[in-house]
């Protein structure tokens, strides 16, 4: 059965609608997803059919459910996450009473807005390329439905939709380029953007999520020499306290805040940088360790920095894209005070907590015949017994199976003492944990390790997968030193760029990258690349931007007025174009040679005073003319004999005049100009011969009474 035009139009505006809505599966409720799917399935089987639309109850009671379930599940139809939700159920429902063109626009308009709702979470190139073709099917749909008559192509239609778009965007590109970035209009939702993972709390399995991450958290590009990979650490935030179960940093607020400096160690060795961080949440910077200097370079260069030794910081939280430039010393080491009473905070353990992991850590020293002064004989023992003793690096663990009381082991014991398997989180834990039952301060460092370079341009990527957990312990007399004990189970996670972590189960993702062939990573290596630059450049593109546009263009000291008067002198210019241009396009009345004869025909006889034919057209034909004087010679009964001979004469050459009209071959124009002449001379002495004499013949009626009868 052939498709109907309605049910045609209906398909394609069932699939950009479906085209729209699909980058948002894995996000919505599966309950969301299933309605959608539904109420779209069920409006094209009605297309394809010719069905009869479901009734008004139906509609009413799937709109009640939906938004029922979006309130129970969200606990609100605000926010970013059930306003999604609710609008895309909306929009599936609406379909399902899509009749008249009316109904059509709304689906469209429903569909276009959530073409907006999709840059609520990615803003990459791929979102943006993908939803310009929605944008283009759905403006081919609006073309469609103001085309009722006939069955025009859609491919006509989508030229018209893309030829709309080319002309809107020279306008659009203007504003891009100069509309003044206010916020909070120009600003997204906080819970908007992408965020690295790290944070300034960590439980056992935190980082091992985040290792299955393979989103970029952040892009490195060396000015010079690069970093071999086992100096390749970047600093987050410190975890200084434990309480059995979880690792927090000290509060900012704390009164007895450390704030030791830096200094380098032996010959200076600096690697320059330039680092573009993705949106976190965290104030923390992770910037390569031993940074002795940064600043930010966007979007904003004077958004404040603040050093509290070797960390960096930001003074609040920015929601956005930042980009640094930076130094880092190759050795350095903390320049610190001995005695500092803060130095207790990192050897203080929660009671009843990691007991068999402090009782054990007693014991290895004693069995060793460790002093508890000589931190580095104690770091290298350790480390000795993670690489003899059977330890495992994995994502995988296992599950920690409960005691006969029903109570979980602790998760210190159970890594090091039971299992002998985790992750680097497992590991740096747990040696900061035997470090402190020793009497040594440490603590746990999180942060990235490692970065892999794409060589499409060169810079270094840092992947949420990248993420780790190292030990950092107080040795007298030089302060604080890095000990990575995960390297001394897996110094691959360290040494190489690329990871071969064993994959979870399941994880076949993993599994499949390492397997992809070379073309499969040239092309993702390329498509980051081009994220990257599409971040530099368009989405990196702020308001410090526009202002040095404006300043390269001649502007003195631009500020958001001038912004808005370029604006506005653009949209001036635009209208005037589009004006313009519309009267140009303006349907144009071409009158044929035989229109104008018609026409200026009656200009001439009308002149010479002859009235228009009762129930004639405003440019009567000439024969039309010759009758109306034939009637008008045969009912007049004082006409004086000058003015029948000049009335005759003017019906004559009417009578020819239309044969020269109709005539089956166009006339020539010399033959039309010669007639059209005779004819002004018969009118002309028609109108003569109407007019009285100087002395007029009283027992003659005056002819102008005549004539206005």
């Amino acid at each position: 059965m052939a498709l109907t035009r309605e049910g045609r139009d209906t398909l394609w505006l069932l699939a950009m609608l479906a085209l729209t809505i699909a980058p948002h599966v894995g996000r919505l409720p599966w309950w969301c997803l299933a309605g959608t799917a539904t109420a779209l399935g069920w409006r094209a089987w009605l297309a394809v059919k010719d069905g009869p639309l479901p009734p008004r109850w139906v509609l009413l009671l799937a709109l009640v459910l939906s938004v029922a379930s979006t309130m129970i599940t969200f606990q609100s139809l605000l926010g970013r996450a059930a306003g999604v939700t609710l609008v895309t159920l909306l929009a599936g429902l609406k379909t399902l009473e899509l009749r008249a063109r009316r109904d059509a626009f709304v689906v469209t308009s429903l569909g276009f807005f959530l073409i907006l709702t999709q840059f609520l979470h990615d803003q990459g190139p791929l979102t943006a390329v993908l939803m310009a073709v929605a944008l283009t099917g759905l403006l081919a749909s609006l073309v469609l439905a103001q085309r009722p008559l006939g069955r025009p192509p859609i491919q006509t239609a989508v030229r018209e939709a893309c030829r709309a778009l080319g002309w809107g965007l020279p306008l659009a590109l203007v504003l891009y380029l100069f509309f003044p970035r206010l916020g909070p209009l120009w600003s997204l939702p906080s819970d908007a953007m992408a965020r690295t993972g790290l944070s300034d709390r960590m439980e056992l399995g935190h980082v091992a999520e985040l290792a299955q991450d393979d989103t970029i958290a952040m892009r490195v590009r060396f000015d010079g020499p690069v970093p071999p990979p086992r100096s390749l650490y970047f600093r987050g935030p410190v975890l200084d306290l434990f309480d059995g179960r979880q690792w927090r940093s000290l509060p900012d607020e704390a009164p007895q805040r450390w704030h030791p400096t830096m200094a380098p160690a032996g010959e200076p060795s600096a690697w320059r940088y330039t680092l573009a961080l993705e949106p976190q949440t965290l104030r923390n910077l992770p910037l390569l360790d031993g940074t002795t200097e940064a600043r930010v370079t966007a979007p904003d260069p004077g958004i404040p920095l603040r050093r509290t030794g070797p960390e960096w910081s930001l003074t609040r939280p920015r929601k956005e894209r930042l980009t640094f430039a930076a130094e880092a010393q190759a050795r350095w080491q903390p320049l610190v005070q001995e005695g500092d009473p803060l130095l207790q905070t990192w050897v203080a353990l929660p009671e009843g907590h990691a007991a068999r992991t402090i009782a054990w850590a007693r014991l290895f020293q004693s069995q060793q015949k460790l002093a508890s002064d000589d931190t580095g004989a104690v770091v290298q023992a350790l480390l000795r017994h993670i690489r003899t003793a059977g330890f495992r690096y994995t994502l995988a663990p296992g599950v920690d199976a409960p005691d006969a009381n029903g109570r979980l082991p602790d998760p210190i014991d159970a890594f090091w003492l039971d299992r002998q398997a985790g992750f680097c989180e497992h590991f740096s834990a747990a040696f900061v944990v035997v470090m402190r039952a020793l009497d040594i301060p440490a603590r746990v460092v999180t942060g990235f390790q490692g970065a892999e370079r794409n060589p499409v341009d060169g810079w270094y990527e840092v992947r949420n997968r990248d993420a780790h957990a190292w030990a950092e312990v107080w040795w007298p007399h030089r302060g604080w030193v890095r000990v990575d004990p995960t390297a001394a189970v897996a110094p691959d996670r360290v040494e190489r760029p690329r990871r071969l972590v064993e994959p979870a189960a399941g994880q076949a993702p993993g599994t499949l990258a390492r397997m992809a062939p070379d073309w499969v990573r040239q092309a993702r290596a390329g498509l980051d690349a081009a994220r990257h630059r599409w971040n530099t450049w368009v989405q990196g593109y702020n308001r410090q931007s526009q202002l040095e546009l404006l300043e390269r263009a001649g502007f003195e000291t631009p500020d958001t007025e001038d912004l808005l008067r370029v604006v506005g002198t653009a949209l001036a210019l635009g209208s005037l174009v589009g004006v313009g241009w519309l009267m140009w396009q303006r349907p144009r009345h071409r009158t044929s040679q035989r229109q104008r004869a018609l026409r200026n025909t009656a200009r001439c006889l009308t002149r010479a005073g002859l009235p228009l034919p009762p129930g004639s057209p405003p440019h009567p034909s000439p024969l039309t003319w010759a009758r109306a004087l034939e009637e008008r010679l045969g009912g007049a009964t004082s006409m004086t004999l000058e003015e029948r001979r000049a009335t005759v004469a003017l019906a004559e050459h009417l009578a020819v005049l239309d044969a020269l009209h109709y005539g089956a071959e166009a006339c020539p124009p010399a033959e039309w100009r010669h007639a059209m002449r005779t004819l002004r001379e018969h009118a002309r002495a028609w109108q003569r011969a109407r007019r009285p004499s100087r002395a007029p013949d009283r027992s003659t009626p005056d002819p102008r009474g005549d004539a206005a009868h």
